[in-house]
């Protein structure tokens, strides 16, 4: 059974949740919490991790993330770990349950609140070692079980970035049969969010060329050996969910990297209140126009991008995701998903501030932004 060993220790194959027991005792934890969701718990996919649970471990379950995990939500959990007496955290999910658990683990040995540990608030080096933490993804998309980040709602409105090598799950168990009853357009929505971590990490200026060379792959997998589109059309195709959940790995682990404006934007559109609107899909609608605005920024790597995906002309690129997002049914503007143009002074404000914009081919004033978001809301 596969083991990868490379910023952290990746259990990947079909069946690899068996090693929750095992994991669980090497890593010396006897009173896990359980981070999880309500819909993973509903869909049975809990249920499928506590078949392989250690009998004399405990089953201490805090089922409450929300989409966008909050501080408030981040209280509520770590309130439930202390008062049970745990050790450790078993994170099972999406990305929201694993960031929320993440950021558990970092309060359970750390002062409150979270938003001083913010990356754009040089809060790194406030972050010292933390307890382990097991991270089942049962989705194929942030690829946060192998990331040094987590992004958590804070009390003062930031949806903040918060990231340290301190947060990197101990162990990630990459199952690819946990994903195998994912819904078509989550599933459409979560891989778009793996290839924009693909692109976006590429085209960030910084150098590192293993990183590179990750994100391309993960791109090829997912869209130009059509993967993605495979898994959406059949939910049953173990070898594309299997592909897909290397894609989301990769392109997790490319973003070391950085990430660009398409989640600058993504993450001040995410906090409008109301709306509830989902990372992977706000990713996927963003990404063409973005591809757009750096194409005369980074003309080299974007050719690179148009071979790996197999389009033509470079020019192409930004055509070719639209019709990608189409073929898998998400939407086609932020108008669509309901984003109101009166919308638009907040969101750039917040986009602005946001660290992934510092990794961007070029950072974008605030006018680029009202720009981009006014191309994404028409009417």
């Amino acid at each position: 059974m596969p083991l990868l060993q490379f910023v952290n220790r990746v259990w990947f194959e079909e069946g690899t949740v068996k090693r929750i027991g095992s994991e669980l005792r090497r890593l010396g934890v006897k009173r896990p919490l359980v981070c999880t969701d309500k819909g993973i718990v509903g869909a049975g996919i809990a249920d499928a991790v506590r078949g392989h649970w250690p009998t004399e471990t405990p089953w201490i379950v805090f089922d409450e993330t929300p989409a966008n995990p909050t501080e408030s939500a981040v209280r509520a959990a770590l309130a439930l770990y202390r008062s049970e007496g745990c050790d450790g955290i078993v994170a099972i999910g999406g990305g929201s349950p694993i960031d929320l658990g993440k950021a558990v683990n970092l309060l359970a040995g750390h002062p409150e609140p979270l938003a001083q540990y913010e990356t754009a608030k040089k809060g790194l080096g406030k972050i010292g070692p933390v307890g382990p933490l097991i991270a089942v993804p049962t989705t194929a998309g942030t690829g946060t079980e192998v990331s040094i980040g987590t992004v958590i709602l804070t009390d003062d409105g930031r949806k903040s970035t918060i990231a340290s090598p301190y947060l990197i799950p101990a162990v990630a168990i990459c199952d690819p049969v946990l994903t195998l009853g994912l819904p078509k357009l989550l599933t459409a929505a979560t891989g778009m969010d793996a290839v924009t971590h693909c692109i976006e990490a590429y085209l960030s200026p910084l150098y590192n060329p293993i990183a590179d060379a990750i994100g391309l792959d993960g791109l090829a997998r997912a869209v130009a050996r059509g993967a993605l589109e495979r898994a959406v059309a059949d939910g049953s195709d173990i070898t594309a969910r299997t592909e897909m959940m290397m894609a989301a790995l990769e392109g997790a682990l490319a973003f070391t990297k950085g990430l660009g404006a398409v989640h600058s934007m993504s993450h001040a559109a995410a906090r409008i209140e109301g709306l509830r609107l989902h990372h992977g899909t706000l990713n996927a609608v963003i990404l063409p126009s973005v591809l757009r605005f750096n194409a005369p920024h980074c003309a080299t790597k974007m050719a690179a991008l148009a071979r790996v995906m197999e389009v033509p002309d470079p020019v192409g690129l930004p055509a070719a995701i639209e019709a990608l997002n189409a073929r898998l049914g998400l939407p086609g503007s932020l108008g669509d998903m309901g984003v109101a143009a009166d919308a638009i002074p907040e969101m750039v404000a917040y986009a602005d501030a946001d660290v992934s914009s510092l990794t961007n081919p070029v950072r974008p004033t605030p006018d680029d932004y009202a720009r981009l978001f006014a191309e994404l809301i028409p009417g």
